[in-house]
């Protein structure tokens, strides 16, 4: 991530580079910020999902309800993933933190009584089937519903799995 130093990118902040820090890490978690937020919010959504919800449409409901979350962020969603697309160091960070959601997906399923590999496997699906929306509704023109394209996408999967 070449966009400045650390000190440069505190200035243009208004900070001092020693607030900065307190923050982040580096200044490449500037990109992950929220990421424990929305894992935070994903695990809500599954652990308050009603006892009849299949585990994955549990999953499914909860990156729904992410999707309306990232509405709004469009263009600042483009910009970050270009920065990352850019850097396989970045890019790197990015399928871990989606490792880390799956996993607190997984945990949170097995806390409601899914065994696995049930647990495990709606996570991960869930997560990828996430991924494909968000890439869409990223490369895609216009601003798209991305609410919408994740619950295509939960449909494509269902479809896949089902033989269709």
């Amino acid at each position: 991530m070449s966009s400045g130093t650390t000190a440069e990118i505190a200035k243009r902040a208004g900070l001092t580079e020693r607030t900065f820090f307190r923050h982040f890490a580096d200044k490449r978690e500037v990109l992950f910020s929220g990421s424990d937020a929305l894992r935070e919010h994903l695990v809500n959504a599954v652990a308050g999902a009603p006892d009849s919800a299949a585990p994955i449409d549990a999953v499914a409901a909860a990156f729904e309800n992410v999707g309306v979350l990232f509405q709004e962020g469009r263009e600042r969603s483009l910009r970050r993933q270009a920065v990352i697309a850019a850097n396989a160091e970045l890019r790197e960070r990015e399928l871990i933190k989606l490792a880390w959601w799956s996993a607190a997906l997984a945990d949170t399923l097995r806390r409601r009584g899914v065994a696995d590999p049930a647990a495990s496997l709606a996570a991960e699906a869930g997560v990828a089937a996430f991924k494909i929306a968000f890439e869409r509704w990223i490369s895609g023109p216009g601003e798209p519903d991305l609410a919408q394209i994740v619950r295509e996408s939960f449909d494509e999967l269902k479809a896949v799995t089902a033989g269709r």
